[in-house]
């Protein structure tokens, strides 16, 4: 029998139980869409991690204080202040492939404007910041380094703050207090919207560091440095010889070491790990319906062989080969779970984007995810189905002609 003819003998088949064709398809069709809408869902926190790590700026290196060792009590980054100013102004002076640093405070206050107040975040950075993040201004001009030596009351504000402390004034040239300090408003911050764990980006206000360090935080050590390096080429350079540096300065070893370095690269694997492990996870779980979807393929395609006992001897006794049997079951599954694994995508791909509408989760339909998911399925059928196949070539045309 040519293939075509089996393929059409087998979807003649199908059709005359189309009711328990469906349902045994749809196995494959949940378990096809449910691998391809966790993929998505995966592949979509991925991206925006990678648009967080890229919204650093380009060639950013972050140093952290803290991960100190005394007395036995162990703390990581951010655990202790450990690095200076006078530590950033060595890195600038020093670190000869350095284009650009911003030391940074960070601290929270409630800020207040024309009647109105609100809680928010402080950071304290140098005139090169909105450089280095490639943070552009919607409105007004970044602060000066003559701002940043004079301890300027001036500031920076992102568009959270516009919308809750000036919704119907320009707020360039207006008065912001923090902490009872006046700052005058000199720009406003582009939108940047949500990060990748949900917090408004645009919620924060931009101060000189000597100011949030003099004025408002009232501390002498910094939380971080922000530093930009030449090129890409260059980052591991900058990044060993500021670990070289600091080193020498805070005269710590590999092991006692009071700062932690950090390149984008590094910064991005840490971020993608924890999702990739997820959407591996998710794509696991969601694989498991496709075995179970075989199952049932392999139990409808025994019960099939069953019922057409007769049909598979009358069909051996006028010449046909087992082969012939075993390759028109075997289509007959496969078809089914070809069937089941288009469907299949259509569903996934429609939840994903479902689920991106009600939920405002990130999505990103990958081709390799749908192209691997029905092959899969296809195979599902063919594994799954060779047994019942195999079965109906075996039988004796003898005994099948007397099957009742």
């Amino acid at each position: 029998m040519h293939i075509g003819s089996t393929v059409t003998v087998s979807f003649r088949a199908l059709r005359r139980n189309a009711m328990r064709s469906i349902l045994t398809a749809l196995g494959i069709i949940i378990g096809v869409g449910a691998v391809i809408a966790m993929v998505s869902i995966g592949n979509g926190a991925k991206s925006m991690v990678e648009a967080q790590i890229a919204a650093l700026g380009q060639n950013v290196l972050l140093i952290f204080s803290g991960s100190v060792n005394q007395g036995g009590a162990r703390s990581g980054s951010f655990g202790a202040g450990t690095l200076t100013v006078e530590d950033a102004d060595a890195i600038q002076r020093e670190i000869t492939t350095a284009i650009a640093i911003s030391p940074e405070v960070r601290t929270g206050a409630q800020v207040l404007a024309g009647g109105l107040n609100w809680s928010t975040q402080i950071l304290g950075e140098s005139a090169d910041y909105l450089n280095i993040r490639q943070w552009p201004l919607s409105d007004g001009a970044m602060f000066s380094d003559a701002d940043v030596r004079g301890v300027g009351k001036v500031c920076i504000i992102g568009q959270t703050i516009v919308t809750q402390l000036f919704p119907d004034t320009s707020p360039i040239g207006q008065t912001l207090r923090i902490r009872n300090q006046p700052f005058k408003v000199v720009g406003v911050l582009a939108a940047k919207g949500l990060s990748v764990q949900g917090t408004d980006q645009d919620d924060l206000v931009i101060v000189p560091y000597t100011s949030a360090m003099k004025r408002v935080a009232k501390q002498t050590m910094l939380r971080s440095i922000n530093v930009q390096a030449g090129s890409a080429e260059l980052i591991d350079r900058t990044q060993n010889d500021i670990i070289a540096l600091l080193r020498q300065r805070h005269r710590t070893t590999e092991q006692t070491d009071d700062f932690t370095v950090r390149n984008q690269q590094e910064i991005a694997d840490a971020a993608n790990a924890t999702s990739n492990t997820m959407t591996l996870l998710l794509g696991a779980i969601a694989g498991v319906s496709l075995i179970v979807g075989g199952i049932g393929i392999m139990n409808i395609m025994l019960v099939s062989v069953t019922e057409r006992t007769r049909e598979i001897g009358i069909r051996l006794a006028v010449g046909a080969h087992g082969k012939e049997i075993q390759l028109q079951f075997l289509t007959e599954a496969v078809v089914l779970s070809a069937f089941g694994g288009t469907i299949g995508i259509l569903v996934g791909i429609g939840a994903s984007e479902l689920l991106s509408e009600l939920n405002h989760w990130p999505t990103l339909v990958s081709a390799t995810a749908v192209v691997v998911a029905f092959l899969f399925s296809a195979a599902v059928g063919m594994i799954f189905g060779f047994y019942p196949a195999r079965k109906a070539s075996l039988l004796d045309p003898i005994d099948a002609l007397r099957y009742e």
